[in-house]
C-alpha cells in the first residue's frame, strides 16, 4: 500500500511541476498582451496604422493566458469558491471537499470539454481554419487545438489533486484533524 501512495505523491508532483512551468511561462504571455495592446493605440491614435493581424494576436494571447492558467490556477488552489463553510472545516474535511469535488465536478466537466470539443477541433483543422478578417491570422486551428489541451491539463491537475488528498486522507499513520 505504500508503494501506491509513494507512486501518488510521484504522479502528483511530476504533473505539478509540468503545471507549474506551463503557468510561469504562460503568465509571460500577459506582459506581450500589455505591450501589444499599447503599441496598437500608438500605431492607431498616433500613425492612423492598423493591422488586423496585431489585434487578432491580443485575443490569442488572451485565449492562450486563460486556457493554459486554468490548470495551473487550480494547482495554486486560485479558482474562486465560496469559501464560507470551506474555511471552517478542518483539513481533513477539507480534502474530502477537494476529493468529491475533483472526482464529481472538475474531471466530468474537463472530460465533457475535451470529449465535446474533440469534433470541432478536428473540422477546424481538416479546413485549416484561419481568420474570417482579410489579413487576419491564419492560425485559428492551432487556437481550438487549445481547447484540448486545456481539457487535458485540468484532467492531469485533477488527476493530481486527487491522488493527494487519497494520500492524506488514507496514508497509514498520519493523524487528522
Amino acid at each position: 500500500m505504500s508503494l501506491l501512495f509513494s507512486f501518488f505523491q510521484r504522479s502528483a508532483q511530476l504533473v505539478d511541476s509540468l503545471n507549474e512551468s506551463i503557468g510561469r511561462c504562460v503568465s509571460w504571455l500577459t506582459l506581450a498582451m500589455v505591450l501589444i495592446t499599447f503599441a496598437i493605440v500608438v500605431l492607431r491614435y498616433l500613425f492612423d496604422l492598423s493591422w488586423v493581424m496585431m489585434q487578432e494576436s491580443i485575443i490569442y494571447l488572451h485565449a492562450l493566458v486563460f486556457m493554459f492558467g486554468a490548470a495551473y490556477t487550480l494547482k495554486q488552489d486560485g479558482h474562486v469558491r465560496v469559501d464560507i463553510i470551506y474555511q471552517r472545516c478542518t483539513e481533513n474535511v477539507k480534502a474530502w471537499i477537494d476529493l468529491l469535488g475533483t472526482l464529481l465536478l472538475l474531471l466530468p466537466v474537463a472530460g465533457f470539454i475535451l470529449w465535446s470539443s474533440w469534433e470541432y477541433v478536428m473540422d477546424s483543422w481538416d479546413l485549416m481554419e484561419s481568420s474570417r478578417n482579410s489579413g487576419g491570422l491564419p492560425f485559428v486551428y492551432l487556437l481550438k487545438s487549445c481547447l484540448l489541451l486545456m481539457s487535458g491539463l485540468l484532467i492531469l491537475q485533477g488527476l493530481s489533486l486527487l491522488m493527494s488528498k487519497v494520500v492524506f486522507l488514507f496514508e497509514p499513520g498520519k493523524k487528522h484533524g
